[in-house]
């Protein structure tokens, strides 16, 4: 893939990209309807693809948050049209990386050095582009480093970028301008803190110090003295990224123990720890020698006790069968109001019982085998209905915590990655929600 020499860093020229992403969407519609005037052809898949690959280029020549808020999109399947998912998912592996020129301007401007006054050896091509920077292969003396550098720019073109984004946004999500509203200030709030290499840095060796007791996770050593606010080294690791190491057909028995470190890595951190590793994307795992090793502390997001006890609880066995109950819970997590009609309530209360009878049967099975495809193709099927259900369509959405949108993130993630590893794993409510005794 042929690198970028710049990046658009200007509000006007990352606005005019964006501006023309939508014209070309407009173009795409104009397109769709005088097919199905004049030629009687109904091709909302082929209009549905035009506009997600439209919309792709134009997030991956931007990188940073457009960039980011592909990848973030593309984990959670219930999100987006399936033209969407695919086109966006490009984004783990697929971006096309920035020419080395830019490379060596960061780290003059960091270090004053250049990456080959610093390291043994740096590799001009970067061995892997995605959203917010890129990595590049070094060793100093006798030992091997990922450098992970960000791109320029992208902290300062962050803010605009997300408002820019909106109008795309909408029509991607179809969202009301309140729900959205939601969503874009907590995106920009991690995306923000994902622009602070600074901040990665002590997360990272924070994070997997505090999960290093787990069986087969692994993490990578982190070197301070060659990082910096815009560059990250850590240990090389050899392995296979999670997509490839599914591709390699492991066994059976392999599956089910790395998707198990996948499952007890998100639940320690997000029931324990309070503080969790919120990007679950196959590019920020790799497989060695049956181990685990997770990447990336880019996207980390905190919760409160108080969140988590509302929000978990909705694990809890029984809950489904006792109304007034679950409405409480729902109430403390604002996803039903005060101004709910019954009618609304009983809407709402219809879909969400589905949604947690069918995201909650891992937790209540001793064994759950997320191979079977017919679970997440339900899970998927469930989004689709969502969005084209009239009732749920003519209930206002900006409702419900914004603290759980990166959670519901990192657990469709989760499940998405285990239904694609095939793996049975072994899952129970966390004691950390029971009630007492």
């Amino acid at each position: 893939m042929s690198p970028q020499s710049g990046i658009p860093k200007h509000k006007l020229s990352r606005a005019v990209t964006l501006a023309g992403t939508g014209a070309k969407i407009s173009g795409n519609y104009a397109k769709y309807y005088a097919k199905k005037v004049v030629g009687g052809v109904d091709d909302r898949e082929g209009l549905s693809e035009a506009n997600a690959k439209d919309t792709y280029n134009a997030f991956s020549s931007l990188k940073g948050g457009p960039l980011k808020v592909a990848q973030m999109l593309s984990i959670d399947k219930n999100f987006l049209p399936k033209a969407y998912r695919e086109q966006f998912a490009k984004s783990y592996y697929s971006t096309p990386p920035l020419s080395y020129p830019l490379v060596l301007r960061t780290f003059k401007r960091t270090f004053g050095k250049s990456p080959q006054e610093l390291f043994d050896t740096f590799t001009q091509d970067a061995v892997a582009a995605a959203s917010i920077g890129q990595v590049h292969k070094a060793s100093l003396n006798g030992k091997d480093y990922a450098v992970k550098i960000q791109y320029p720019g992208v902290a300062q073109s962050l803010k605009s970028d997300l408002g820019f984004l909106r109008p795309v946004a909408k029509h991607m999500l179809n969202m009301s301008p309140q729900a959205l509203d939601r969503y874009m200030k907590e995106a920009e709030a991690r995306l923000l803190e994902e622009c602070d290499y600074s901040l990665e840095l002590r997360r990272s060796m924070q994070l997997s110090q505090a999960t290093e007791h787990l069986p087969d996770v692994q993490f990578p050593n982190y070197y301070p003295e060659l990082s910096s606010s815009h560059i990250i080294s850590m240990d090389w690791v050899e392995g296979l990224p999670l997509d490839a190491w599914i591709d390699s057909n492991p066994s059976q028995e392999e599956r089910n123990r790395i998707g198990q470190a996948l499952w007890d890595f998100l639940h320690f951190q997000v029931h324990e720890l309070r503080e969790f590793h919120a990007d679950p994307h196959p590019g920020n795992f790799l497989v060695q020698d049956g181990t685990l090793f997770v990447l990336d502390f880019g996207c980390v997001k905190q919760i409160s006790p108080e969140f988590h006890q509302a929000y978990f609880a909705l694990l809890l066995p029984g809950l489904l069968d006792d109304e007034l109950r679950l409405e409480r819970c729902l109430q403390k997590l604002e996803i039903l109001i005060d101004s709910d009609s019954p009618e609304e309530t009983r809407v709402i209360l219809k879909a969400v019982r589905y949604s947690l009878e069918l995201l909650g049967r891992p937790y209540r099975s001793e064994h759950f085998d997320f191979s079977d495809p017919e679970y997440l193709a339900a899970i998927y099927q469930m989004g689709e209905d969502n969005r084209s259900d009239p009732e749920l369509s003519n209930i206002d959405s900006s409702r419900g915590s914004a603290d759980a949108l990166y959670v519901n993130r990192a657990f469709f993630g989760l499940y998405n990655l285990l239904g694609r590893i095939g793996a049975k794993i072994q899952a129970e409510v966390p004691e950390s929600v029971m009630p007492p005794s």
